[in-house]
């Protein structure tokens, strides 16, 4: 039987951030992951350059049942703390739209600077492994007892940093959850966010019609909005837009779409129809938009409001009201999204283990001493934009601290 002070389940960015960190108040630290190596979701992220924070993190930029929840956590471990480690290791790093920090080289200069914080300490990193089971010790004294594919290990504390479910491809599993759920915890209903939406029929077919083209637009849901690029896909719609809105999206509701948001479309051709009646719509429309997408989008909204095909019309011959009909299809698209592309591509989980359950201090499960949840594994969701490793760090860091204290006063 292998003991250690603390046992961390999970090589991701939480669970290695976590180890790290305890390791580096002098205890023992044994982490272990299922998969063949350590990091694999930070070595994919950002396109290969991990968006690793973000300049402007707050609270409300983060899902929740309970919003308060993410607030000590982010303040005691800011953004600029893990910015002062990347510093630390000298790696090079640039900002993108509204405050997104990347690696100027590669996503493993993260997981590198993480993997050298866990040398320094002396994390025990075991990958191959899996767990049949995990119990509180028989006897009278504190921590637990985990039987894994490598042996039995017994802790003083386990930190669960399993993440959620997105991405099984990439070795996502739901043991976080199963965990909670034995010790009696409350596990919140699962969605996969930070996702594409999938489309059927005549939208569907304009998306694949369009797909690769993007767009800057305004995206509406459920009382939230963002102005981000929208990308068509053969399978729907996709892009930091259709990303960001997933957060608060949900089955059955309503999106609305501004394809123009700086400009009105009645006005233009309004006014177009005053000065130029004889122009095609479509010409007018190719004024304002690129002219592939006027063309196809023009067609998609003459279907849909079943009007006639007025692309070769002259404005003069086209009713107002059927030009308000078309200038809304640009400036106010609305459609409900049969689903999302699901977990297999969705960036992160939303819903998870009710934070009502946890300290929002120490991360430890309130009936449980011992176990701490951190990380994605929680009902803790951040926007797109290195939110939700900024939660990674910030959870880990004060779970660290707290795991710490507890041994320093045992």
């Amino acid at each position: 039987m292998q003991h250690v002070d603390c046992l961390v389940l999970g090589g991701g960015a939480a669970g290695l951030m976590c180890a790290a960190n305890v390791g580096a108040k002098g205890l023992s630290v044994l982490l272990i992951d299922h998969a063949n190596k350590v990091g694999k979701k930070i070595l994919m992220s950002g396109g290969g350059r991990c968006n690793f924070t973000n300049y402007f993190i707050e609270p409300h930029q983060y899902i929740s049942g309970n919003p308060h929840f993410c607030k000590s956590a982010l303040s005691r471990y800011t953004n600029y703390d893990f910015i002062a480690l990347v510093e630390k290791y000298q790696l090079a790093y640039h900002e993108k739209t509204a405050g997104q920090l990347f690696c100027d080289n590669k996503a493993r200069d993260i997981l590198e600077i993480l993997l050298s914080e866990c040398e320094k300490a002396r994390v025990d990193i075991r990958t191959k492994t899996s767990i049949t089971s995990i119990k509180k010790a028989s006897d009278k004294g504190t921590g637990f007892v985990v039987e894994t594919s490598l042996g039995t290990v017994k802790a003083r504390q386990v930190v669960v940093a399993t993440g959620g479910l997105s991405i099984p491809a990439m070795g996502a599993t739901g043991l976080g959850y199963d965990i909670a759920t034995q010790f009696g915890l409350h596990v919140i209903q699962r969605d996969p966010t930070l996702v594409p939406f999938t489309c059927s029929g005549k939208a569907l077919d304009v998306c694949n019609a369009l797909s690769g083209l993007s767009l800057p637009v305004s995206i509406s849901c459920n009382n939230h909005s963002f102005s981000e690029s929208f990308l068509f896909t053969h399978r729907g719609m996709s892009g930091p837009a259709v990303l960001q809105i997933s957060n608060y999206w949900h089955l059955k509701m309503p999106v609305t779409v501004n394809f123009l948001p700086a400009i009105s479309v009645i006005d233009v051709l309004t006014e177009a129809k005053k000065n130029t009646p004889q122009r095609k719509l479509v010409h007018v429309l190719s004024d304002v938009f690129p002219k592939r997408f006027a063309q196809a989008w023009l067609e998609y909204t003459l279907a849909e409001h079943n009007i006639e095909a007025y692309q070769d019309k002259n404005l003069a011959d086209i009713p107002n009201k059927n030009l308000t009909l078309i200038a809304d299809g640009f400036n106010a698209w609305q459609f409900t999204p049969p689903g999302t592309e699901g977990y297999r591509t969705a960036e992160v989980t939303r819903g998870g283990i009710d934070t009502n359950d946890v300290s929002s201090k120490t991360f430890e499960a309130k009936k449980v001493e011992g176990l701490y949840f951190i990380g994605e594994v929680l009902d803790v969701t951040g926007w797109l934009g290195g939110f939700n490793f900024q939660w990674a760090w910030s959870s880990a860091y004060c779970a660290a601290q707290a795991i710490a204290e507890e041994n320093k006063a045992h």
